[in-house]
């Protein structure tokens, strides 16, 4: 499928925000938390959301019975929502991806957001994750990641989308997506530059070990 490259600056303010919340913990019940994601508020919301996803980070048993509404919390309309949750349901995707599948859509929505270079990155992050749980979800996400990886070539994001892809590529994806995606990266693994060739040589490595 050819598609036409995005303009995909990240936004600096966005980027400034989600560094200086790196590291922080959440303090309250997972229950209240849910709580103001759901609220009205959006400040609010982003203060849960954020919350939530470090949860996930350091123990993603607790967010289990959330699923529904983290998935729900797809559709809120500010950026930093949304990224904070795809980055929670990416935490939860190796051990529950079987309660996910209701996250595709909202993922689809947030891999191609126009506004913000962050959702995106999340996006890319939950599906690869989500897809290196199994063969079927690796097929299902499959079209998806490779219209990102053309749309997004060399773009701020990249750099880290190239790591998501290396989970991808390690996981148990099947035979089909993981030629599929040694073929999309082949030419940038032999003929690219700098960290784009450095990335996607590792990515292919890993692919050509899994072929023998």
């Amino acid at each position: 499928m050819t598609t036409k490259k995005k303009t995909a600056a990240a936004d600096p303010a966005e980027a400034a925000e989600a560094g200086a919340r790196e590291g922080a913990t959440a303090t309250r019940p997972v229950p209240e938390l849910l709580d103001d994601l759901a609220g009205a508020n959006r400040r609010m919301r982003q203060e849960a959301s954020h919350e939530l996803a470090s949860v996930a980070r350091e123990d993603p048993s607790q967010l289990v019975d959330a699923i529904p509404a983290l998935i729900d919390a797809l559709y809120r309309p500010e950026a930093q929502t949304r990224w904070e949750v795809l980055n929670a349901l990416s935490e939860l995707a190796r051990s529950n991806a079987r309660k996910l599948a209701k996250a595709y859509e909202g993922a689809e929505a947030a891999l191609f957001d126009e506004a913000s270079a962050t959702v995106r990155l999340a996006a890319f992050r939950f599906l690869s994750c989500y897809g290196a749980t199994s063969q079927k979800r690796s097929d299902e996400v499959w079209p998806l990641l490779d219209e990102a990886i053309q749309c997004f070539h060399g773009d701020s994001e990249y750099r880290d989308m190239l790591s998501h892809m290396l989970t991808f590529a390690h996981g148990r994806i099947s035979k089909a997506s993981r030629e599929a995606l040694a073929e999309r990266i082949r030419f940038d693994a032999t003929s690219g530059h700098g960290y784009i060739k450095t990335c996607s040589a590792e990515i292919f490595e890993v692919l050509e070990a899994k072929a023998k």
